[in-house]
Formats: C-alpha cells, sequence, structure tokens
C-alpha cells in the first residue's frame, strides 16, 4: 500500500509517518520544506501546489494540516477543497486528521462539543472553522474521503497505549468516563482505517480504551 502524508512535518503528521513506516507501508511525507519526518521519500511543495499527477500513485492520502492563527484559519476549508479536487474521480482514498469540537452530544445530532458552555472560548474559532470544512467535505461525492475526529483531550505528547475505541459522530466517553487520545494512538487509529478501514464518506471518532 502507498500512502502520501500531507503535512507530515507536523507532530500529528509524524507520528502517522511512523506508525505507517512501522508497519512497512510505502511511505511518502509532503512537506513544505525539509523533510522531519521518518519517511525516506518526500515530495517538497506546498500543499496548494499539490497537483493531480502528484498523487495519482498512491492508494491513500492522509491530510494532517493543521492551522491555528486567526488569519490562516480559512485555510482548513481551502486546502482540504484543493485536496477533494485533485482527488476528483479518482480511488484514492483521503483520510482527514479532523477536530472533535463538531461531535454530537445528543442522539438527534443538533448540539455538537463546541456548543456547551464549558467549551474553551479560546478554541472556538478553530473549531468553527474545522466544523466548516467538514460540512463542506460531507458535499464531496466525487471523493473517497473519511474524516476521523479525534477525543476532546487530543494530547500531543501522551503515552501510545495501543488501544483504542473506534465510534461515530458522537462524542463516545471510555470506561473512566473520560474523552481523551494520545496522537500516538490517533496515529494508529489513522492507519488501521487506511489498511483496513470502509468508512467511506463518513466521519469516525477515536478515543483511547
Amino acid at each position: 500500500m502507498k500512502i502520501a502524508v500531507v503535512c507530515a512535518n507536523g507532530k500529528a503528521g509524524q507520528l502517522i509517518v511512523k506508525e505507517a513506516m512501522n508497519r512497512g507501508l510505502d511511505v511518502t511525507a509532503v512537506v513544505k520544506g525539509e523533510n522531519r519526518s521518518a519517511a525516506e521519500k518526500a515530495i517538497v511543495k506546498d500543499l496548494f501546489d499539490l497537483t493531480a499527477d502528484d498523487v495519482k500513485d498512491f492508494d491513500v492520502v492522509v491530510d494532517a494540516f493543521g492551522a491555528w492563527a486567526p488569519e490562516v484559519l480559512p485555510q482548513h476549508s481551502t486546502s482540504l477543497k484543493h485536496l477533494c479536487d485533485i482527488l476528483s474521480g479518482t480511488d484514492t482514498r483521503l483520510l482527514v486528521v479532523g477536530g472533535a469540537g463538531s461531535l454530537y452530544v445528543n442522539a438527534e445530532h443538533t448540539a455538537c462539543v463546541s456548543d456547551g458552555a464549558d467549551f474553551p472560548e479560546v478554541f472556538k474559532p478553530l473549531a468553527s472553522a474545522m466544523a466548516k470544512a467538514l460540512g463542506e467535505l460531507r458535499q464531496r461525492n466525487d471523493v473517497k474521503w473519511t474524516y476521523i475526529s479525534p477525543a476532546g483531550d487530543f494530547q500531543a505528547d501522551g503515552e501510545r497505549s495501543g488501544k483504542y475505541i473506534l465510534a461515530g459522530e458522537e462524542l463516545t466517553l471510555n470506561s473512566k468516563g473520560e474523552s481523551i487520545i494520545s496522537y500516538a494512538d490517533y496515529a494508529i487509529a489513522m492507519i488501521d482505517e487506511a489498511t483496513k478501514g470502509d468508512h467511506i464518506r463518513q466521519r469516525i471518532s477515536v478515543v483511547r480504551e
């Protein structure tokens, strides 16, 4: 299996590359500058400059794009649209590193995590931008996408437990009543989905056991 990890130099991207490499997969990092991931092969190119020809030979493209500064938050939508456009009509799967703010907290799917009174104000612009990008992604019937939301507490330096619960559109708690997952365990779930999953045009979520 040939996998490209876009924005492979980021914290999530590097761990996703590492997980895929450890499983013996054929991994290419897509980076703007020097490749700092474990991948031995790299496409050195800005995400927005990628072409259909750049990604045509991959079975899976993982989108690990992240933006936090207010002025670049709209790029969550524009970057995802660009990747969808260049993958349109192909069999290449697009797996997206998503956010937790858009997970539903009721069975009717009318309220999200980010709507809660205790949701940090500082994260609301990011959650809104990512939710908008997800909403636009849901309209793409020409791309084999899967959007993977982490648990509410997404820990960059958390331990790799090797165990996680695969869930759906709603915020799911583990046996301890927690919504938590490390980047390392999330990377396991991402590569599991790449190699064994079939959640085409679905949003799924993961939480540590």
